[in-house]
């Protein structure tokens, strides 16, 4: 639940000493992984490698962030829209480095749905994360998700799609329908509906006594994997 989800994250921050930055990191660098996974660099072509990462100005937008600067380690090609930049030191932080490392930033996104089927091989949708609404972020990410509910390349959104409700699934009308979804550190509940290709859990950073405390049945991992499929 929803409730549940921020008792473990209070776990992690106060009991465990995670840092913010550090739980993003893990998280970003996780979904780009599962990205890999489904998406893998030598079955695509070069129009295919290019990635749109949308973030939002909350803790998904971070991960968002970390994600965007691990695909161009991993030799994609993203571009980021970022219509609402938080003032957070955290964000700021993260902005700079995916700066420094040359990945563009789009200006706005385009209200034309096929200028962006045209120019890119899939989104990633880090908009809204559990307890964030559309109308509580604002007008650019309300119309960002009016545009990608339109789109017909394959998005990936990281731990709830955004415009659902993490408790319910029930989605506003400007809900997404990903083809995949990244589940942070354990699934919400609103996962049971979703009905994508692929569903990965990136959680492998979890303390085994945070997960007995929480009563997680995850399955387990392969290897040296950080994320898993269900």
């Amino acid at each position: 639940s929803t409730a549940e989800a921020a008792a473990l994250e209070r776990e992690l921050l106060e009991d465990y000493r995670f840092g913010r930055q550090q739980l993003a990191e893990l998280c970003g660098h996780a979904s780009a992984v599962a990205v890999t996974k489904v998406f893998p660099l030598a079955a695509l072509s070069r129009k295919q490698r290019t990635v749109l990462v949308v973030c939002g100005p909350e803790q998904n937008g971070a991960v968002g962030l970390v994600c965007a600067r691990h695909l161009r380690m991993f030799e994609y090609e993203p571009t980021i829209f970022y219509p609402m930049r938080s003032p957070d030191p955290l964000h700021q932080d993260l902005t700079t480095q995916c700066e420094k490392m040359d990945i563009p930033f789009l200006s706005y996104l385009p209200a034309e749905v096929q200028l962006i089927n045209d120019a890119y091989g899939l989104v990633v949708d880090a908009m809204l994360g559990p307890g964030a609404a559309p109308g509580d972020v604002g007008g650019p990410c309300t119309r960002a998700l009016a545009t990608l509910k339109l789109l017909s390349i394959p998005l990936v959104s990281l731990d709830i799609p955004s415009g659902w409700d993490a408790e319910t699934g029930s989605d506003s009308e400007d809900g997404l329908r990903p083809d995949v979804l990244v589940s942070l550190a354990a699934p919400k509940r609103c996962a049971g509906r979703f009905s994508g290709r692929h569903h990965f859990v990136a959680g492998r950073f979890v303390p085994d006594d945070v997960r007995r405390k929480f009563a997680l049945r995850l399955p387990g991992y392969t290897g040296t994997d950080c994320v898993v499929a269900l």
